[in-house]
């Protein structure tokens, strides 16, 4: 594994300590909705409707998520028929055929990100259409990793449903707001807006 110091001579980049929250924990932290640092099903299910997604989705989401990461999260402890994430843990449930973005330890890989869009965005250098993310996540795949394959899928499926433009774009300031977690919060923010106009 790589150390910290490697990582960033290799990346020119200054990495989050491992004491504060990494990016990573960010990504999660708006679906721990109690500020418990376990997130439940329900957490995850309410996190999903903040945004904006039907109650298919969400309980669909709900059940994918917790029921394929709890157990990571959670090193050494009891199996739960309740399915807790430990956000502190994140990383641990980090799967394969992925972008690369986030590193071992869940910090941000600023490089990884950027080769998103060198790499895939063909026709707008800012932004990724249905097919270069496809694309994407073909070239990364890992051979055999088929459990990695669908939770990348999934993941990009829906963000490109829900946030791509009236173009069909997925543009790099919303991927980059996944990263960070920062779009869950203007997401839900727009919606509870949009209640208040009714």
């Amino acid at each position: 594994m790589a150390s910290a110091t490697n990582i960033q001579e290799e990346y020119g980049e200054k990495l989050t300590p491992p004491s504060e929250q990494n990016i990573l924990q960010k990504h999660v932290q708006f679906f721990d909705r109690n500020d418990d640092g376990v997130v439940y099903p329900w957490e995850t299910f309410q996190g999903f409707r903040a945004i904006g997604c039907g109650l298919a989705l969400s309980t669909g989401a709900a059940f994918f998520i917790n029921m394929g990461l709890s157990s990571k999260t959670r090193p050494g402890k009891c199996f739960s028929l309740l399915f807790p994430i430990e956000t502190k843990n994140i990383h641990k449930a980090k799967h394969g055929s992925d972008s690369g973005v986030y590193d071992s330890e869940g910090r941000f890989v600023p490089l990884k990100f950027e080769e998103i869009f060198k790499k895939h965005a063909r026709k707008h250098p800012d932004a990724l259409t249905s097919d270069e993310l496809k694309a994407m996540l073909k070239s990364n795949r890992e051979p055999k990793d088929f459990g990695g394959w669908l939770a990348a899928y999934v993941e990009w499926k829906i963000l490109y449903v829900l946030c791509k433009d009236k173009h069909g774009l997925l543009h790099k300031d919303t991927v980059r707001g996944v990263y960070d977690g920062s779009l869950f919060e203007h997401m839900a923010q727009q919606k509870l807006a949009a209640k208040k106009k009714e």
